[in-house]
């Protein structure tokens, strides 16, 4: 779990800096839509440059991303349906609880072992909203007037990169925690059913 928190945290700030240093750019030129996609490009790569190691045995990258891709794009889906149909609240929370749902059974299935799936499901929702919503609260007290007077010497457009990189940061260690767990769950000898996929 360490290892999946510390590794995706990196992947996912660098994810959420297409947000805070480009999401201008990117709502001129390209919409919500090019944004959301630059952001995926992002988590899709690094999540293979450094999440890897999470697959036991040789060719563990291109086993990972036979298992990883379609995990997430599952769980990105839902996220967004649930999120632009409900918004804010009920859709965040629904979103977070479809989607890691979705994510832990592809890996189960992806991985051919869904021992401890419920174990696993309850783990990736639970390290994913804590890092999700705890992240997004620090972000909106960054922006507030108490951050502002304590960072008095920085730009409010810095503040505001600090507030979406903060949210990264937290959003990563929550979910790579999760991550790491299913990954680790799917693949180890007690709970193994037959041997993770080579695909």
């Amino acid at each position: 779990m360490l290892q999946g928190s510390l590794r995706f945290a990196i992947v996912s700030l660098a994810g959420f800096a297409v947000w805070a240093f480009g999401g201008k750019w990117f709502q001129t030129h390209l919409g919500e839509a090019g944004l959301y996609a630059a952001c995926t490009v992002v988590f899709l790569g690094g999540s293979g440059l450094l999440l890897s190691p999470l697959v036991e045995g040789p060719g563990a990258f291109k086993r990972f991303y036979a298992v990883f891709i379609p995990a997430f794009f599952a769980y990105a889906f839902v996220w967004c349906a649930a999120w632009f149909i409900l918004h804010f609240g009920l859709g965040e929370w629904l979103g977070s609880f479809l989607g890691t749902t979705a994510f832990a059974a592809i890996i189960g299935w992806r991985l051919r072992n869904l021992r401890g799936l419920g174990k696993a499901m309850l783990v990736l929702f639970v390290c994913h909203s804590a890092g999700y919503f705890l992240g997004g609260r620090l972000m909106h007290w960054l922006f507030g007037p108490t951050a502002s007077a304590m960072f008095a010497g920085l730009s409010k457009y810095q503040i505001g990169v600090l507030a979406k990189l903060s949210w990264g940061l937290l959003y990563g260690l929550g979910f790579g925690a999760g991550i790491g767990y299913a990954f680790h769950m799917f693949q180890h000898p007690q709970s193994a059913s037959v041997s993770p996929t080579r695909a």
